[in-house]
């Protein structure tokens, strides 16, 4: 499908974590709060099970992989899975088991592109739960789901009954009402901070891996200078730029110059390597000429006084 071959630069690559967070939850019916949570590899099976019933095996699917090594057998059962399907997309393992923010993020965003391009993203008769049952520490994760979600019903009920309560006892002490009511906005600001700090690590993560990016192509540049195919292009020019230690365009001038400068050598040594390449010419045909030459008088003088007779009278000279 068109979707196994997406560059970083396709939209996909442009959703939000929490877009990502929210189609995770409503399509499994799970609570994650952060994609790194589903770094062991049975969220992206199930959903692959999503979107193709009864292709993947539930059952050799652990959702309560905590080990790399338990991680690593959720990932070759995906990898299994694409193979059935002839999908070519390359999984790097070894970061996705790190649950490292951008890594995970980035194979999510695939994996939302291409779930969404399987019957435009419309599941059918699925039940998440029901399908989760099968599988390693499947009801474990339903108990860890449906607690964290009871909190979320019952807070606009309970936050009124302590709120008359302690207005009732601590009506003498403004002070202290104050203090209770400090703790939620605590919260929610603790609850900001890490949103911001995971925020700046997928910023970070992203600027290292674009960091390497270049990295990787500067080094690539090099060892193709250091070819010895190649010296008659202008490398001098190359390695001046890649060699730069500050941003001063200066560099790229001196550059151009050198490039124009040998550009303007080979234009007045063009005439004189024609007339190089004449000389040799006409020295391999004097050879020629002397070398039959040599032959002839090597001929003559090994000759017989009787062939000798007959090439004189079968010599014009004779018939006249």
């Amino acid at each position: 499908m068109a979707a196994t071959k997406i560059g970083m630069m396709d939209s996909a690559y442009f959703v939000g974590r929490n877009e990502i967070l929210a189609w995770i939850n409503s399509t499994l019916q799970l609570n994650l709060s952060k994609v790194e949570e589903a770094a062991s590899g049975a969220v992206h099976c199930q959903l692959m099970d999503a979107v193709h019933p009864g292709v993947v095996p539930m059952h050799k699917v652990n959702f309560d992989a905590k080990n790399e090594y338990e991680m690593i057998q959720n990932y070759k059962v995906l990898q299994d899975v694409f193979n059935k399907l002839k999908i070519t997309k390359h999984i790097e393992v070894s970061k996705l088991v790190k649950a490292r923010p951008l890594d995970n993020l980035e194979f999510m965003q695939w994996m939302k592109k291409y779930c969404d391009s399987v019957n435009g993203g419309i599941l059918q008769h699925y039940n998440p739960l029901e399908r989760r049952d099968a599988s390693k520490g499947g009801k474990e994760t339903h108990k860890k789901a449906a607690p964290a979600q009871a909190p979320f019903k019952s807070s606009s009920v309970t936050p009124k009954v302590q709120s008359t309560h302690s207005a009732r006892k601590n009506d003498g002490n403004p002070a202290h009402v104050s203090h209770k009511t400090s703790k939620p906005i605590s919260d929610a600001g603790a609850q900001a901070y890490d949103e911001q700090i995971t925020e700046l690590k997928l910023f970070v993560d992203s600027l290292e891996k674009e960091r390497d990016f270049y990295f990787a192509k500067l080094r690539d540049i090099e060892m193709l200078c250091q070819t010895p195919e190649i010296e008659h292009l202008p490398i001098e020019a190359i390695q001046r730029i890649l060699y730069a230690t500050d941003d001063n365009p200066s560099v790229v001038e001196e550059a151009q110059a050198m490039v124009s400068q040998q550009q303007n050598q080979q234009q007045v040594l063009s005439p004189i390597l024609e007339a190089s390449d004449e000389k040799p010419k006409q020295e391999t045909q004097k050879r020629k000429n002397i070398s039959t030459l040599e032959v002839d008088k090597a001929s003559i003088s090994t000759a017989t006084p009787r062939q000798r007779l007959s090439d004189i009278s079968n010599s014009p000279l004779t018939d006249c």
